[in-house]
């Protein structure tokens, strides 16, 4: 039960609504109070509304409806204040409800939520009648829902029936149909089985006699394989015998060619670099010109002497390299550990490598260079430079032996120049007519 205090005899503050407010009427309370609440200042809302002042009518009404249902029914200065709002706002249906005769055409909760908040003379019997014809509103509109309901499942009903008959018929067509096909491929499967039974014995009969020809040729097959393996084993016999006696003579033939052609290109290189060194003019060579003397204006032996180069002198390696189809030979870490020693075998042989590849380039002479590989602990995965030759020796093969075998391939004639510091190593390729040289005479040119 909800009751209110703080009016006079004459107004309605004193009369009692004896059942919860309608939910309708509720409703409007709440959307009157939301618009009215606007217009009051902070100090004349109650506290617990005043987190609200700020929201919008439609947010208030949202989240504060609860809140200001109960400000609006325990604070009766706070009712009155909305009151006020609500006759600025609609003076016509206050002054109506004051005079005891609301409008017959407003809607009942409109007038009984403004009655609930103006509180005039029998507005408990308003709020009531509101509620009640809310009810009976709903109740109305249930039972058209109802009978609208009712009305549409009878709808259904009566087409699932029509369906129903509609696919009872067609069913009964189709059995019919089924049955006389049920007829039909029942004659024609026992015309089918016959038709099998004559066919599977006319194939027992053949596959008879093909069992008889597979047997035949299988043993005619396995005999010519055997012969055919045989005759292969013995081509492939054959034909390693004829490549190995090629490869044999290939080989023997190849390398003297290769040495004999090399040292006819240094021959022929050789005696062309000398003419254009000599600027020998097309003429023949008096008798009285090999005569031994002195000229005058001419160079002696001294004079000679006295222009040669130093042993150490870098310019006597450009000479050597200057020569036609020179080759150097490089001992790898003999060079690397003589310049540089303190840095890492890969980055003595990266730093070495590329000024060797600078230097091939510049004067055009092959380059090998050689490393030990007994220091290897793997293989090295290294893309040799442009123009330098990379060459490790084998496991059990020493960079020594390596450069003499490179030495020895050389045909007689051809000039070779070996950098190495090891004395074995120079009188050995000095032996087999190479030049050696020091390596520091070679990092000097590189440098």
């Amino acid at each position: 039960m909800v009751e209110t205090t703080g009016g006079g005899p004459g107004d309605g503050t004193a009369e009692v609504l004896d059942r919860p407010l309608p939910d309708g009427v509720r409703r409007r309370v709440v959307q009157i109070v939301s618009d009215g609440f606007g217009g009051l200042t902070v100090a004349e809302l109650p506290a617990q509304l005043r987190q609200y002042a700020r929201f919008a009518p439609n947010r208030r009404a949202k989240f504060a409806g609860n809140a200001m249902a109960t400000a609006l029914e325990t604070d009766t200065l706070f009712r009155q204040r909305i009151g006020e709002k609500l006759r600025e706002a609609q003076p016509e249906l206050a002054g109506a409800l004051d005079s005891g005769s609301p409008p017959p055409a407003a809607d009942p909760l409109d007038v009984a939520a403004a009655a609930y908040v103006l509180r005039p003379t029998g507005w408990v019997k308003l709020v009531a009648a509101a509620g009640e014809e809310a009810q009976r509103a709903d109740a109305e509109r249930a039972d058209e829902e109802s009978r609208a309901e009712l009305e549409r499942l009878r709808e259904e009903l009566d087409r699932a029936r029509e369906q129903t008959r509609a696919d009872t018929e067609r069913l009964r067509a189709e059995l019919d149909a089924a049955k006389k096909e049920a007829e039909s491929l029942h004659r024609k499967l026992r015309a089918a089985l016959s038709d099998v039974k004559r066919g599977e014995a006319a194939l027992r009969k053949m596959q008879g006699e093909m069992e008889s020809v597979r047997t035949e040729g299988q043993a005619q097959v396995s005999a010519a394989e055997s012969e055919g393996r045989r005759l292969k084993a013995r081509l492939g016999e054959v034909e390693a015998a004829l490549e190995a006696s090629r490869r044999a003579a290939r080989e023997g033939r190849s390398v003297e060619d290769m040495r004999v052609r090399l040292l006819l290109d240094t021959v022929l290189d050789a005696a062309q670099g000398l003419r254009r060194e000599l600027a020998l003019p097309p003429v023949s060579v008096r008798p009285a010109e090999t005569v031994d003397a002195v000229e005058p204006g001419r160079m002696t032996p001294k004079d000679i002497a006295a222009r040669a180069l130093s042993e150490n002198d870098p310019a006597i390696l450009n000479q050597l390299l200057a020569l036609p189809q020179a080759h150097l030979v490089v001992d790898g870490y003999n060079v690397t550990k003589t310049g540089y020693p303190q840095m890492p075998l890969e980055k003595q042989r990266l730093r070495l490598l590329g000024q060797l590849s600078q230097l091939a380039a510049q004067t055009g002479a092959e380059v090998t260079c050689v490393f030990d590989g007994a220091e290897l602990a793997a293989p090295v995965l290294l893309a040799p430079p442009r123009g330098v030759r990379v060459l490790f020796s084998k496991p059990g093969v020493t960079a020594d032996e390596l450069i003499r075998q490179l030495v020895r391939a050389e045909p007689p004639g051809r000039p070779v120049i070996v950098a190495s510091t090891d004395r074995e190593v120079a009188d050995g390729v000095a032996k087999a007519g190479a030049r050696p040289v020091a390596s520091a005479m070679l990092l000097k040119r590189l440098s």
